[in-house]
């Protein structure tokens, strides 16, 4: 491993050592003197952050947080999915922090899935939810594109019990072969609404979030209707979507990607963020507009709004958490994947965008 730096967290990250090596991924060692991280940042919802692995191996093309990196020395971004670091002593370092008295909502995997893959092998996640049930009166966000959150359902219970805990389940499409070229490993998106499904049955508030939205790609009214449909099939708790956020890191990365798959996108994307990572004001307004009014088609709510931090701990959840809930046909949750291949060849819904947008959704 190469870094720029030996200070600081790069530093920890200098002293971590291999634990696992892939063909795809390396595994290290993060040696770390804290676990929760203060968001400074007043428009998001929560005060806190935990993400208990540095690096994604699921490889979404538009990721934002590729730039976090870059605070371990480590410049590449394409090094953001084939070099992941899970914490060290994880739980023993929240359950320290949390007995020192922690106010306002925490939010699990803000930068990076704390269900990726790597979770199966060293469950730095499920240390950090064993935290939790140490605690009670916090509000808790966990969000993932994994259905493995369901290995921790008896977990989940137990902090819901005590917590205001909810889960959000990303889903930016629910055609799987466009899921699988924009997020090449994560799990398909009719195995992720089935992941909302169950949780709900156990009384877990859990929502779905399209985020990002990728202009042109899946902000027509078709991808976003389907989605909508499907987080009302399964009882989401709610369902948003916002617009790409382009740092310039993640730039580097999506942009060569674009002119590969998506060619006839290329000179778009780069006026739509022409100033900046922010979408431009006028497209904003326009998504906005056709989220809430595909929102109020299917009666869906825009956020799970967290309880006052001086609230009671919730009533356990119902029902048994060792019930299986009903099934539902999950084939009737994908779309075809020749949607896809129409995408990529610069016809159906992508290619109709522009006409799309003169229409109301």
């Amino acid at each position: 491993m190469t870094t720029r730096s030996s200070v600081g967290i790069a530093a920890q990250a200098a002293r971590g050592a291999t634990l696992v090596t892939k063909r795809r991924v390396e595994y290290r060692s993060l040696p770390s003197k804290s676990i929760l991280n203060r968001c400074a940042n007043p428009r998001m919802p929560f005060r806190w952050t935990i993400n208990p692995y540095r690096g994604c191996e699921i490889g979404c093309h538009y990721c934002y947080a590729v730039y976090t990196h870059k605070y371990l020395g480590i410049d590449d971004p394409e090094r953001f999915t084939s070099l992941v670091f899970s914490k060290v002593k994880a739980r023993e370092l929240l359950e320290r922090e949390l007995h020192r008295g922690v106010k306002g909502p925490i939010a699990i995997g803000t930068g990076t899935d704390p269900y990726q893959p790597a979770e199966r092998r060293f469950e730095t996640t499920r240390g950090i939810l064993e935290a939790f049930l140490t605690v009670s009166g916090h509000s808790i966000g966990i969000t993932t594109k994994s259905d493995l959150v369901l290995r921790d359902i008896d977990l989940l219970g137990r902090i819901a019990a005590r917590n205001d805990l909810r889960v959000n389940v990303t889903v930016t499409t629910m055609d799987d072969a466009l899921a699988r070229l924009l997020e090449p490993r994560a799990v398909r998106p009719d195995r992720r609404m089935e992941t909302v499904r169950q949780l709900r049955w156990r009384g877990i508030p859990a929502g779905v979030f399209s985020c990002p939205v990728l202009p042109l790609i899946t902000d027509t009214k078709e991808v976003l209707s389907a989605v909508a449909a499907q987080a009302k099939r399964v009882d989401a708790s709610c369902w948003t979507a916002n617009p790409l956020f382009l740092q310039p890191s993640a730039r580097k990365r999506l942009m060569p990607f674009l002119e590969r798959r998506f060619p006839h996108l290329a000179a778009r994307y780069r006026s739509h963020y022409r100033r900046g990572a922010y979408v431009s004001a006028g497209y904003m307004e326009w998504l906005e507009r056709r989220v809430d009014r595909i929102r109020r088609r299917y009666g869906l709510a825009a956020t799970i709004p967290f309880r006052p931090e001086t609230a009671e701990p919730a009533p356990p959840v119902q029902p048994s958490l060792f019930e299986e809930p009903p099934r539902v046909d999950t084939g009737l949750l994908r779309r075809p994947a020749q949607t896809a291949a129409r995408n990529c060849s610069g016809r159906g819904s992508i290619g109709a965008a522009t006409a799309s947008r003169r229409q109301a959704a």
